[in-house]
């Protein structure tokens, strides 16, 4: 290259084009062409300058031991000029260059450079007048930041506290979530409900952007200034938030906070990128200026104006739902105590651990946060964590429980043991039900010589309709029209290998209330019509004909279809069973944090403690009862469950009645029908009381009048609650289908004073009856019967106590003053009192 060429490269492609051509041409006549093959080091660190070096072709880069001055590690391109401030400043080299590729170089010598420099002072000036416009630059880009991070710092957030912390789908899903908004520049609305740390988010996705460099603040939009000035900056005076911001992010904290006068320029922001300074009044709005801000927004809820204008939506689960991810996070912020207290870090116990899973903590995150570290606290450096510790975590529902499986341990191990229900059902109930039935047809017809009648009327019904208040519908994990009906079910598939059909659920759930309640009432009106009480082989029919159903449809239906949905007596069972003082339930927490397998309701085999099962026979998941309707204490739940999430708890009597419960309007009309039956039991006493005078020998007089007696009792509830709603002024009452629960204490209190009767004055003549059942004379046995004033005590006494409960539950249900449900409640006292005329007098 001749000397006029160099000279022109020189003043195009270097930094040493602020000098003249005299002074260029006389660095060219000195230039010496130097090749340095690739990875050689060029210059050392910490040595003097050799030369100056102008690179012309290849690639140089820089390393250097400084590690308080990262900067000075950079590439080199053709045009380069090195090492020509250490040969002005007589400084030694700050780092090492090395070729990163064959490089084709132009060199002077220092001591040839220094000769020129002295020659032509114009070279240490122009380079002195570029040094100090540099510094000129550096000190207003210094003042800048300085003035740019007193404006921020208020608002500053420095890092991310923590990442989301759990395996379960919801965890994992929201980490994809932080991640698919961190790779672009898109706005973000992130939602949820308090306590979820969702500032934390929306750090996060900062820190994993590209910008992650660039400053991240949040503002609270309640504190925000109405006219937008503190945002957006005044026009033509002191610049805004978004403004000092750059390409940094700003964050909306509480959006739905934010005032109305700015929700249209927040709003145009996010859909354009532009904001408008504020003026003052009488100027002429400026131009719309472009932000370069990423906007990230933080509220409770969604905000629908807001929303359509976002490129993602973040919607930030609860931690009741994330009840896998309990333990996770309890781990996570004990350590995080522990570490920062320097203290020992204690063993959860898995009581405790379930505790915690059972609770839904309305605060999310931050209570749970505050739960672990009180928790530290109050245990004083104890080696252990125990439930007893986590004292807040209770859950309403749980409140006046008390788990009889934990208070007494032989009790689980007897309920989970193979005698109950199986071996008590295919070796005793299966074997005696033959019995019962071939001893109804063949034996003495009438009640007080076949043991089995009196059996079944005297025994059967008062002991079950005294046991429902307290264990509910367990009579449905013994009853025999069942287990035939499993051993039907097991026999066709062993003869006939088939799949059984699916429940027609919904079906079911439409009519088999009222399929129910239509068999019921053929029972009553067959009852009362035939003399069942007291007619051996007309009982003996009934409980084949509900055997019959519970056969045909187990060998139709998979699991326990009759029972669930079709069987009367299972259906009263249920209905009764709603006021029981027990419950057998799950821990929702335990279940949706731990249970993947769901034994408890599909089966499956052996795991951990949980034994194998077919799963629940009626299809209901322990941890979704809404009440004992649908639970008949088999216990298949309790074995088949591995977590112990499996409850038998003692409860207020039918608490879930004014708290849960979902009414039906099938149920309702099976209550008002068995308050009906109370009175068709009672006919003859009824027909005294009221003066009448029909011949119940004639058949259609007979049925004309149990029909009535089955029907009026609901008119005159009904009527009551007519003018419940007339009279009452103040308050519109519940519906009736509710308030209809009311009643059931005396439903049942009733249906139990009329069997009193049969229970206390022919129960104790068992012995004799059996003996003449057989043929044989038992006059001489003993007989234990209650004197006929003590029955007339006992049933008053139950009468009463129904109708101050029935009143109590009124009550509870409706919610409202005692004025309110008079009407309601001078029903229940006339129910009561007629009551009273048919069956104590």
């Amino acid at each position: 290259m001749t000397s006029p060429e160099t000279v022109t490269w020189l003043q195009e492609r270097t930094t040493l084009g602020i000098l003249s051509p005299e002074v260029l041409n006389a660095i060219a006549q000195v230039i010496e062409e130097q090749v340095v093959s690739a990875e050689t080091d060029l210059v050392s660190e910490g040595t003097p300058p050799e030369a100056l070096y102008i690179l012309v072709e290849g690639q140089l880069e820089s390393n250097t031991t400084n590690e308080t001055n990262p900067a000075l590690a950079c590439g080199f391109l053709p045009g380069a000029v090195i090492e020509l401030q250490e040969l002005l400043l007589a400084e030694l080299t700050p780092f090492t260059i090395t070729t990163v590729t064959e490089c084709h170089l132009w060199v002077v010598p220092a001591a040839k450079f220094r000769e020129l420099v002295s020659q032509y002072p114009e070279i240490a000036q122009a380079f002195s007048r570029q040094l100090v416009q540099e510094l000129a630059q550096v000190t207003s880009a210094l003042g800048y930041e300085q003035e740019r991070a007193v404006a921020l710092r208020p608002y500053l957030v420095t890092k991310a506290q923590r990442g989301i912390v759990g395996t379960s789908r919801y965890a994992v899903r929201l980490r994809e979530q932080i991640r698919e908004a961190a790779a672009d520049r898109k706005s973000v609305d992130i939602f949820g409900e308090p306590g979820l740390e969702k500032d934390n988010i929306a750090a996060l996705i900062h820190f994993g952007s590209p910008k992650r460099r660039e400053p991240i603040i949040k503002v609270n939009c309640g504190i925000l200034q109405t006219s937008g000035a503190d945002l957006f900056g005044r026009a033509g005076g002191k610049p805004g938030l978004l403004e000092w911001l750059g390409e940094g992010t700003l964050v909306f904290n509480n959006i739905q906070e934010l005032p109305e006068e700015l929700l249209s320029p927040v709003t145009q922001l996010l859909k354009t990128g532009t904001y408008t300074p504020v003026t003052r009044s009488g100027e002429s709005a400026p131009e719309p200026r472009p932000s370069q801000a990423r906007i990230l927004i933080v509220s409770e809820k969604t905000q629908p104006t807001i929303e359509r204008s976002v490129g993602h939506i973040i919607k930030v689960p609860p931690l009741r739902v994330r009840k896998a991810d309990v333990q996770a996070q309890v781990e996570y912020y004990t350590s995080l105590y522990i570490r920062a207290r320097g203290v020992p870090k204690p063993h959860i116990t898995p009581e405790a651990l379930r505790r915690l899973q059972s609770y839904d903590f309305p605060g999310n995150l931050k209570e749970l946060k505050n739960l672990v570290e009180r928790a530290i606290v109050q245990a004083e450096n104890a080696s252990e964590l125990t439930e007893e510790i986590f004292w807040p975590a209770e859950t309403k529902k749980k409140r006046f429980r008390v788990n009889l499986l934990n208070a007494y341990p032989p009790l689980r191990r007897f309920l989970r043991s193979p005698w109950w229900p199986d071996r008590i059902n295919y070796g005793l109930t299966a074997t005696a039900f033959a019995i019962i039935v071939a001893v109804l047809f063949i034996g003495p017809q009438t009640r007080d010589r076949n043991f089995v009648l009196n059996f079944f009327w005297a025994w059967w019904w008062p002991f079950f309709l005294f046991l429902f208040p307290f264990l509910g519908r367990v009579w449905c994990s013994v009853c025999p029209f069942m287990i035939y009906g499993e051993i039907t079910q097991k026999l066709s598939l062993w003869l006939w290998p088939r799949k059984l059909k699916r429940w027609p659920r919904e079906e079911a759930e439409k009519w088999g209330g009222w399929f129910m309640f239509g068999l019921f009432s053929l029972i009553f009106l067959w009852e009362e019509l035939w003399h069942l009480e007291n007619t051996a082989y007309l009982s003996a029919c009934l409980l084949l004909l509900i055997t019959a159903g519970a056969m045909i449809f187990s060998a139709i239906f998979e699991r326990r279809f009759w029972c669930r949905y079709l069987c009367p007596i299972g259906g009263m069972n249920g209905l009764f069973a709603k006021l029981s003082m027990t419950e057998l339930r799950a821990q929702q927490g335990i279940c949706s944090a731990s249970c993947t397998t769901y034994q408890c309701y599909k089966g499956g085999p052996q795991k951990g403690e949980g034994m194998e099962t077919n799963g629940c026979p009626l299809y209901s998941h322990p941890a979704q009862l809404e009440d004992n309707r649908d639970c008949v204490l088999c216990m298949t739940c309790l074995k088949a469950c591995p977590h112990r999430s499996v409850e038998f708890n003692l409860r207020p009597p039918g608490i879930e009645l004014w708290t849960t419960h979902v009414p039906r309007t099938y149920e309702v009309a099976l209550l008002f029908l068995l308050l009906g039956g109370i009175y068709l039991h009672r006919l003859p006493e009824l027909q005294s009381w009221l003066g009448l005078q029909l011949d119940l020998n004639q058949f259609w007089q007979h049925l004309g009048l149990s029909l009535l007696v089955l029907i009026i009792p609901a008119i005159f509830t009904f009527a009551a609650y007519g003018l419940l709603q007339v009279f009452n002024f103040n308050r519109k009452p519940r519906s009736f289908v509710e308030l209809a629960y009311g009643y059931l204490p005396l439903v049942l209190g009733g249906n139990l004073a009329h069997y009193l009767r049969l229970g206390l004055g022919e129960g104790g003549r068992i012995l004799p009856v059996t003996f003449a059942t057989l043929g044989l004379s038992g006059e001489q046995l003993p007989i234990l019967v209650a004197h006929p004033a003590v029955i007339a005590f006992l049933q008053g006494a139950t009468i009463i106590f129904s109708v101050l409960l029935t009143m109590l539950l009124t009550q509870k249900i409706a919610k409202q003053p005692v004025r309110s449900l008079l009407w309601q409640h001078l029903a229940a006292i006339a129910l009561g009192v007629s009551m009273w005329a048919i069956i104590v007098f």
